[in-house]
């Protein structure tokens, strides 16, 4: 199979990510594929596009559903932000910075 077609199956795979907020007080993220972290300002949510973060106050999870990657949060939500994730360094790369 040629690399475009195996890219564009790749792509095809991942459950669309799709953000609604309301109010700045609910938070509801479809295409999770991971919780990384939690806590009540800082939450970490691994996607197909890449690591969401969502910052704020007094924030909890109401909804974690595992089967459809769907994340309800509930709190005084100030930032969203998307972090690309890293790229894998080989051994050397990380010994000798």
């Amino acid at each position: 199979m040629p690399y475009e077609q195996r890219e564009r199956t790749a792509e095809a795979a991942k459950p669309p990510n799709n953000l609604t907020l309301e109010g700045r007080k609910h938070l509801t993220v479809s295409g999770v594929e991971e919780v990384v972290s939690f806590d009540e300002r800082e939450i970490t949510m691994r996607t197909g596009d890449g690591d969401l973060i969502v910052c704020g106050e007094e924030m909890s999870i109401s909804k974690l559903s595992v089967d459809n990657g769907d994340v309800h949060v509930h709190g005084r939500i100030s930032e969203l932000r998307y972090e690309d994730a890293a790229p894998e360094r080989s051994l050397w790369a990380r010994l000798f910075r």
